[in-house]
């Protein structure tokens, strides 16, 4: 122990302490994702509606329920990649509404043309999906003379959080190995010299 290197022995220590720490909290991550997705598996086949979720609180528990909402008039229009019922590729045709409760984004439907489709506004009922930091409401049945987009699906969401604490075990793991490795030829270095 009297030649055991102490500050590089404590920083390789540190560092595999933290792989563990980041592995243990994919690991944890992995349970709450898998909790979250049976969840979202419920809600989706339960078919309960609830009332669109404007307010960011809401948007969590209203997620892959259907919905209603009555767009008053259309702020503006983005044609965002998307697939069909029939998972092909193209365009999801996607409209920000004016509602009574606030603004809300609705994806009326799919076509192969990224053209954007003509529509006035009205009531839509459709589905609570996830769209980047916000949600959309996908319209069942689409709507303005588009086709059917894919149903929301919660096992869409990625769930690699095992993967990555596996990693993390891994590179601690291998971390310790080097090291061990390296303090034993730098040992029988020391002896061959003494």
């Amino acid at each position: 122990m009297r030649r055991l290197p102490i500050l590089p022995t404590l920083l390789v220590l540190i560092a595999v302490a933290v792989m563990v720490t980041a592995g243990v909290w994919q690991w944890q991550r992995a349970a709450w994702k898998e909790d979250l997705l049976a969840r979202y598996d419920r809600a989706a086949k339960a078919g309960t509606a609830v009332a669109f979720p404007f307010m960011e609180d809401q948007r969590e528990a209203a997620l892959y329920h259907r919905s209603a909402l009555e767009c008053r008039r259309v702020l503006a229009r983005n044609p965002i990649a998307g697939r069909n019922a029939a998972q092909e590729a193209g365009w999801a045709q996607t409209v920000r509404c004016a509602t009574p409760e606030g603004e809300a984004e609705v994806a009326l439907g799919w076509s192969r043309d990224p053209a954007i489709a003509a529509w006035d506004g009205g009531t839509v009922q459709g589905i609570v999906a996830p769209a980047a930091h916000d949600v959309r409401l996908v319209a069942v049945p689409a709507q303005a003379g588009l086709t059917q987009l894919a149903k929301p699906d919660p096992h869409d969401l990625p769930n690699n959080h095992v993967s990555y604490a596996v990693q993390w075990f891994f590179f601690a793991a291998t971390a310790l190995i080097i090291y061990a490795l390296a303090l034993r030829r730098r040992l029988r270095d020391s002896d061959k010299a003494g």
